[in-house]
């Protein structure tokens, strides 16, 4: 080949070497520049925080309130938190089985009875039966008692009741009590009409919002910091915090809370839609989807284009409105709420051919925390007249309700 050739050759190639690596730079400047994405950190429960209670168990005999949430999760998914504690030969004693029960068979308002747990031999107690609070004799031979439940942040989710009555009688006995933590997924705002303390139940206790905000140990901390304990006693508390949590946070709960709260969607409506279990209305409960549709068979099924028939199922033995044809609204589709909406209430009453049928009176003020509510709908008043009545009980609970915020 001729010089010339062999050099007009080797010129080209360089050129085609070069402009290839600078093409390459480019490319690796460009991919250099592109903004990382956020990596958010992943939300730690109390109950896995081990290191931070664990010492406060050694030595001690222990009682724990409980139900199918109380988990530790780990790589294989998760593991109860008594036996847990068990296999790590804390001496446990007795469990405290709440509303639904301490495996979750129960339907709601059903009694839980006494008896043993089959996994650990463990005596089983229960607070919703004859008793909701423990004894002063329960409590004798136990050093500390350990509450780990997960809340779902609504006044009527009877948690927190069973969580003032084990604090008051843990304050009565000098027992310390040590509340592990969990996320809040409707802890993200405050709405809602504020409890009346002449229509205080199990379904609201204290004077807060239906939506109240807080993290079960933050509300720990509101119980005893008010005085809201009975006598104003105060409990020897101790609340173990949760990691990487806010309460803006999203979080999806790996675990149904109660039999009847499926899922994100069943949770995030349930401030809403548990109004209806104050009336003859059926929210879901003998279907697949519980607090995600409302129907019954007297609403007007000409306004009404979805139906469904409630049957007997899990965590509802005895569904409203059973196998009956019901006419509503189906909600599954639903984003995740930042208030308590009163729409479909007032959607069914007013589309309720007979209204004598609509509300179970006392079981309506128990949800609401006041009769006002009931009156204010069959009014005729709409929903932002309704709320505009709230704002200044809600503005006054926000300012107690700061003081006792452990997450931004």
């Amino acid at each position: 080949m001729p010089i010339l050739s062999i050099f007009k050759s080797t010129v080209l190639l360089l050129v085609l070497v070069f402009s290839s690596c600078k093409g390459q730079q480019k490319e690796a400047k460009s991919l250099q520049t592109e903004p990382s994405k956020e990596v958010v950190p992943e939300i730690k429960v109390a109950a896995n925080r081990t290191e931070n209670y664990l010492p406060l168990l050694k030595g001690k005999k222990v009682g724990i309130v409980a139900n199918p949430t109380s988990v530790i999760f780990n790589n294989q998914g998760y593991t109860h938190l008594v036996d847990s504690l068990v296999s790590l030969n804390v001496d446990v004693k007795k469990v405290f089985a709440p509303e639904h029960g301490f495996r979750g068979q129960a339907d709601a308002g059903e009694h839980v009875k006494d008896g043993v747990d089959t996994q650990t031999g463990l005596p089983i107690i229960s607070l919703y039966g004859k008793n909701r609070k423990p004894s002063q004799e329960l409590l004798d031979g136990l050093d500390v008692v350990v509450f780990d439940i997960q809340d779902v942040g609504v006044r009527f989710y009877t948690f927190i009741a069973t969580l003032q009555l084990v604090m008051e009688a843990c304050a009565e006995h000098n027992t310390p009590m040590i509340v592990l933590d969990r996320p809040n997924p409707n802890g993200h705002y405050v709405d809602g009409p504020t409890m009346e303390k002449e229509h205080t139940s199990f379904l609201g206790m204290t004077p807060i919002p239906l939506v109240y905000g807080m993290t079960i140990g933050e509300y720990a901390q509101l119980l005893n910091g008010e005085g809201w304990l009975e006598n104003g006693i105060n409990a020897d508390l101790t609340v173990v915090q949760l990691e990487n949590y806010t309460h803006h946070s999203e979080y999806h709960l790996p675990i149904r809370p109660s039999p009847n709260l499926p899922n994100d969607v069943s949770i995030t409506l349930y401030p809403s839609l548990g109004l209806f279990e104050g009336t003859n209305v059926n929210a879901g409960r003998g279907t697949e989807y519980q607090f995600q549709r409302y129907g019954a068979s007297f609403m007007d099924s000409t306004k009404y284009d979805f139906s469904y028939v409630p049957e007997p199922n899990f965590g509802s033995k005895s569904p409203k409105e059973e196998g009956k044809t019901c006419f509503g609204k189906d909600l599954s589709k639903s984003p995740r709420m930042d208030e308590v909406s009163l729409q479909w209430v007032i959607d069914a009453y007013q589309n309720t051919m007979d209204k004598s049928k609509f509300f179970l009176t006392s079981g309506f003020t128990k949800h609401a925390g006041t009769a006002l509510l009931q009156q204010q709908i069959e009014s005729g008043l709409s929903e932002e007249e309704i709320k505009a009545t709230w704002q200044e009980d809600l503005e006054a609970f926000k300012k107690i309700r700061e003081k006792y915020l452990i997450y931004n």
